[in-house]
């Protein structure tokens, strides 16, 4: 993996946020990947289940957006920083950590996402 591929696999990641398509999701992840929206939560294990928990929490379409980055790579591991930005039903902005462990064929298999709301103006 170099910075490029990881930053790459942050805008498909993106895009598939967006989408919401089930195709573009489980291309993100191996087969048995594991994916927490914190470091310590019980993960969702195999891409049928991250898709899955995707969908089920999925946003309304033009209602997100993202921007994420390569921050640091260590060989396969990754750690990306950046912003989720939410319109609907309120606009809210989340600063995101990303610590990713990507498989040989680039894709994602352990993903854990740690993530703060920035306080709202006024």
């Amino acid at each position: 993996m170099t910075r490029d591929d990881v930053d790459r696999w942050l805008e498909r990641y993106v895009a598939a946020w967006k989408s919401n398509d089930p195709d573009e999701i489980g291309a993100l992840f191996s087969a048995d990947a594991s994916y927490r929206y914190f470091p310590g939560d019980e993960p969702m294990v195999g891409r049928e289940a991250i898709v899955a928990g995707w969908l089920g929490e999925g946003d309304e379409p033009g209602t997100i957006d993202g921007s994420y980055c390569c921050w640091a790579l260590d060989g396969q591991r990754a750690v990306a920083t950046g912003t989720s930005t939410y319109t609907s039903p309120e606009h809210r902005v989340y600063d995101n950590v990303f610590l990713l462990v990507f498989d040989g064929e680039g894709r994602c298999a352990d993903f854990s996402e740690v993530y703060l709301r920035r306080p709202q103006p006024g």
